[in-house]
């Protein structure tokens, strides 16, 4: 009868133990996973700022250099298609990942471009709204590094974490799966040609 009741209290310490570490895991890889993905909705917040001033900008340089509309088209166009493309947090692979850069690429090319023309309008460098733009404009693409930077780090985190032993099987039980990163544009090493 002693013998029994050993048996069960070891069984009960030991699945008490096996309770507790799943349990524990487990909480902690949700509290991880929701950390990507609240760093995710700061990614896209920082992004959406520099749509926001987008606007603003075209129109100041709309009134000076009324002939540049194609460049101000392709902005405008690059805007709409880099506020279009979201990727839903659950879902951050690379391809996807890969997709939202390449859309934010057009965009700050665009961006690079409309800069190059703004060189040829003394005025328009000149004018205090303009000048506003482009600080807030330089802010934000700032603050996207810092963001995207931010991002990384935790989805760094979230990936060691579920990939170490005895989490990794808790994680694959769960259906945790690793998440991408930002990485360099290709191209990105090169220096960029410049010709006079």
């Amino acid at each position: 009868m002693k013998k029994s009741w050993v048996t069960i209290i070891v069984i009960a310490v030991i699945a008490l133990f096996f309770y507790s570490s799943i349990k524990g895991n487990y909480n902690k890889m949700v509290a991880m996973d929701e950390g990507v993905k609240s760093q995710w909705a700061q990614v896209e917040n920082v992004y959406q700022r520099r749509a926001d001033l987008i606007p603003n900008l075209v129109n100041t340089v709309k009134g000076y250099a009324e002939h540049e509309k194609e460049t101000l088209t392709e902005v405008v166009e690059a805007r709409a298609k880099a506020t279009s493309t979201t990727i839903d947090p659950t879902n951050l692979n690379a391809e996807n990942i890969q997709a939202f850069q390449q859309a934010q690429s057009g965009l700050s090319s665009a961006l690079s471009k409309l800069m190059v023309v703004v060189e040829r309008y003394p005025d328009l460098k000149a004018n205090q709204n303009f000048l506003e733009l482009q600080a807030q404009l330089e802010g934000t693409e700032n603050r996207i590094t810092v963001e995207r930077q931010k991002f990384n780090n935790s989805a760094q985190a979230f990936n060691t974490f579920i990939k170490q032993f005895p989490k990794n099987i808790y994680a694959n039980m769960f259906g945790f799966e690793e998440k991408a990163y930002f990485k360099a544009q290709e191209n990105a090493s090169e220096a960029p040609k410049v010709e006079f």
